[in-house]
């Protein structure tokens, strides 16, 4: 997520990559909660390239509103209650971050003020439908585009370009610095003392998906910070549950009854790569590839919930469905961490993808095998365009058949 590339990356699932030893876990552990009742039903709404919202950059301040009025009113007749807005989607920001420029997906133009506070806005208007905002950033990548001079004269990468790493025609910072895992940590924290959100939300971008061909160029950090580590990738892996752990820690620290939550790449490790791992044939591993260890942040609670992109079809030979459902409720049992599954309502209808996904009731499958595992406590659906325009009525399907009464959120 942060989503723009992600219909190709899914679409690689076919072959596992080499075994890397796994890191033990570090403390950090949250205090378990009780469960509670009630179902997570949510939706992503994505801004970076304007894939959801706003529709194109340069709108009015009304005529953004509007839009963002008429998605979270989507959601309403969805019987959703949940939305989880991207607010941080390159480095930047949808309200006035003292940190970060204006987000050029609202007006075009990095750091040029859109007449408006989105995010806050957004937090009222959500709250006054009965909708929970989860508020959704990404920490490390800086710009869809490879070029630094293309960002505005102030962005923080411009005064630090020695935070900054270019991979894959892309502008990231580097995890492996504590200088940026700080920064980036107070630039997402600024929102939560602003505002009430109900959560805040990463999603699957930690290190950057593989690129063949290329090397993530983090030499000059590894030999500073990483010594005490068996491998570059053990080290990769620890700064990234640094970053988690020392969010958790600040969110308590700021508003204790918001909550913290990450949605993955919705495969940890194949079995074939580890024994505890699901039985997939992937070929891509959060835990090697983007050395985020999901499956330690879930079983030892270091998040409030995990919401695994599980965007494969029932069936799906190299991920189906069906495993990776059963492999995370598994992997939460006894926890104290929420598991919701990410839904791909995005594939229904698309005729690029396999004939499942022509059929409107994919979805609807996926929500009743689901329901055969208790730790599964509700779902979210990319994206908010999908649940509006909903092109097949794979939407109007979950609802007819699973939604059919509102339900309050988990507390």
């Amino acid at each position: 997520m942060g989503r723009v590339s992600r219909r190709a990356l899914v679409a690689a699932v076919l072959t596992a990559p080499a075994a890397v030893p796994r890191a033990s876990a570090a403390p950090g552990r949250r205090a378990a909660t009780a469960e509670g009742t009630g179902e997570m039903r949510g939706m992503w709404v994505a801004t970076v390239t304007n894939r959801d919202w706003p529709s194109r950059p340069g709108l009015s301040a009304a005529e953004q509103r509007a839009e963002l009025t008429a998605l979270l009113d989507a959601a309403v007749r969805a019987r959703l209650n949940t939305v989880v807005l991207q607010v941080r989607p390159t480095a930047d920001a949808l309200w006035p971050s003292p940190h970060e420029p204006w987000s050029q997906y609202l007006t075009g133009t990095q750091g040029t003020h859109p007449g408006w506070d989105p995010l806050g806005t957004a937090v009222t208007l959500a709250h006054a439908r009965g909708l929970r905002l989860h508020a959704w950033f990404n920490p490390y990548r800086v710009a869809m585009h490879a070029d630094p001079a293309r960002l505005t004269a102030s962005h923080p990468a411009r005064r630090n370009p020695s935070w900054v790493v270019t991979y894959g025609g892309r502008l990231y910072y580097n995890p492996g610095l504590p200088e940026v895992r700080t920064f980036v940590r107070e630039a997402m924290l600024d929102a939560v003392r602003r505002y009430p959100v109900d959560a805040v939300h990463f999603d699957d971008y930690f290190y950057p998906y593989p690129v063949a061909g290329q090397t993530f160029d983090d030499d000059l950090a590894h030999d500073t910070h990483g010594g005490l580590f068996a491998d570059r990738a053990a080290w990769r892996r620890d700064n990234v549950d640094r970053l988690v752990r020392e969010t958790a820690a600040g969110i308590r620290a700021i508003r204790p009854g918001t909550r913290f939550g990450i949605s993955p790449f919705g495969v940890w490790r194949n079995a074939g790569t580890d024994p505890l791992g699901s039985d997939t044939h992937a070929s891509v591993q959060t835990y090697d590839d983007l050395h985020a260890d999901t499956r330690t942040w879930a079983r030892e609670h270091w998040i409030d919930y995990i919401c695994p992109q599980l965007y494969w079809n029932i069936g799906f030979a190299p991920a189906d469905y069906a495993e990776l459902i059963r492999w995370w409720a598994a992997t939460v049992r006894g926890s104290g961490t929420r598991l919701y599954a990410g839904e791909a309502l995005y594939k229904a209808g698309d005729a690029s993808q396999p004939a499942s996904w022509q059929d409107p009731a994919e979805l609807s499958r996926h929500l009743t095998l689901a329901r055969r595992h208790p730790q599964v406590r509700g779902h979210v659906f990319f994206a908010a365009r999908e649940v509006a325009a909903d092109p097949i009525g794979a939407m109007a399907r979950v609802v007819a058949d699973h939604y059919r009464r509102p339900a309050k959120p988990p507390r």
